[in-house]
């Protein structure tokens, strides 16, 4: 059967605490584990799923343990600006200040403390395409 139960994405990280602090600051993410090798977080509507793991991690293939290229995360938000204002009350490192797309998302990008870049989207009110 085809039937997808859960999908859940997982960083590998060198920080773990840094990883934790950057997402549930950032996000309505709770602490749902908390070990020293893998964190899980669970939005407060348990809807999202987020796990942060220890890159060198026997469970991460070693050809994996490498600084993420070639893909990038999107949180959608209600407001991404009010994020962009989180980052830098935070010291969290901007890739670029929220700015209009053409087709019609609000938008910021920062850098995870893993070197993985994080889209923030909101829906621009309104917005004819």
């Amino acid at each position: 059967m085809k039937k997808i139960n859960r999908i859940m994405t997982n960083i590998c990280s060198d920080d773990l605490v840094k990883s934790r602090d950057f997402y549930t600051k950032l996000f309505d993410f709770n602490v749902n584990y908390d070990s020293e090798w893998f964190i899980h977080l669970i939005s407060k509507d348990n809807k999202l799923e987020l796990g942060i793991i220890d890159r060198t991690n026997d469970l991460v293939p070693e050809e994996y343990q490498s600084k993420p290229q070639g893909f990038y995360i999107t949180f959608v938000v209600s407001n991404a600006d009010k994020i962009y204002e989180i980052a830098i009350s935070e010291n969290f490192e901007v890739v670029r200040k929220p700015s209009n797309t053409f087709y019609g998302q609000r938008r910021v990008l920062l850098k995870d403390p893993n070197g993985a870049l994080v889209d923030i989207s909101s829906p621009i009110p309104d917005f004819k395409f």
